[in-house]
């Protein structure tokens, strides 16, 4: 594939996430005892000249995320979940970042956030700490406004 026809396909998914940027899909398994929603949400932000490209994908008790940085790349892969007897969080690398930490304090801080076993697939690049920051707060911010919180009376809120 060449340049150009990277630059059009660039420009066609761009086009559809403006088209989809807010909204939600939810899919319902009606045969289940408790509710085992599925619900997807794709949206971007472009800040200080960064596109930033997220996907949050909200099981019932965890939730998917990826932040894609200008382009569509995967990125590394990170786990974190609250682990006993003290709630204290844990995080591994399952996918490249063995040196690379961007990943991984995101994912701590959304497990404090949320109470959620978090799965975080990032293209940030590492050594750069605002444009950390920056998708961090992108992504609270729809975290947020979608619900996923947990609530002050459930546990520590950041």
């Amino acid at each position: 594939m060449d340049s150009k026809e990277l630059e059009q396909k660039i420009k066609e998914v761009r086009l559809e996430e403006d088209a989809a940027s807010t909204s939600q899909f939810r899919r319902e398994d009606h045969g289940a005892k408790h509710d085992a929603g599925l619900q997807i949400t794709c949206f971007s932000e472009v800040l200080n000249d960064v596109t930033f490209h997220f996907q949050i994908i909200r099981f019932p008790k965890q939730i998917y995320v990826w932040i894609g940085y200008n382009s569509a790349k995967f990125g590394h892969m990170y786990a974190a979940a609250p682990t006993r007897p003290n709630n204290m969080i844990s995080a591994t690398s399952i996918l490249g970042g063995a040196s690379d930490n961007t990943g991984s304090g995101i994912a701590r801080r959304l497990v404090l956030k949320t109470g959620l076993n978090i799965i975080l697939a990032c293209d940030i690049p590492k050594n750069n700490p605002m444009l950390e920051a920056d998708a961090e707060k992108l992504l609270i911010q729809k975290i947020i406004s979608l619900g996923y919180t947990k609530s002050r009376m459930e546990g520590k809120s950041l």
